[in-house]
């Protein structure tokens, strides 16, 4: 059984990720998969490895992520926050250096709803004067 260090859960548009650091052999996996075969960016993969980078613990941790739902984007976004907040966890000094860069702060935004009598959230049907 492995020894999980710490953890967090990161969350985005309608995506959650359950991040845990583990001890073991330095690297990420994200659903049983390496980073680089799951996020097939490198705009992605460097979005996770934010937290990391900032708190100069890129490539020391083992890393364990869970994503469920959402598109890429919003996986890459919940993992950067759960990374964040499993590192804020794991020890306290990295804490400041995380809240400057935002990364501790969820990103609230989400796709509005589409409302009835409309083809979508917010157009509306073309106008006829005649």
């Amino acid at each position: 059984m492995v020894k999980v260090l710490s953890s967090g859960i990161g969350r985005r548009k309608t995506s959650v990720a359950r991040v845990y650091v583990r001890e073991g052999p330095p690297g990420i996996m994200v659903n049983n998969r390496k980073l680089d075969d799951f996020f097939r960016t490198d705009a992605l993969r460097k979005q996770v490895r934010q937290p990391l980078v900032i708190t100069s613990n890129d490539g020391k941790l083992n890393i364990l992520i869970t994503v469920r739902g959402g598109g890429v984007t919003g996986q890459a976004g919940a993992a950067r926050h759960g990374v964040a907040r499993a590192l804020a966890e794991l020890d306290e000094t990295n804490r400041p250096a995380l809240k400057t860069n935002g990364f501790l702060t969820r990103d609230a935004r989400m796709v509005e709803r589409k409302k009835y009598g409309r083809p979508g959230a917010r157009k509306k049907f073309q106008f006829s004067k005649r």
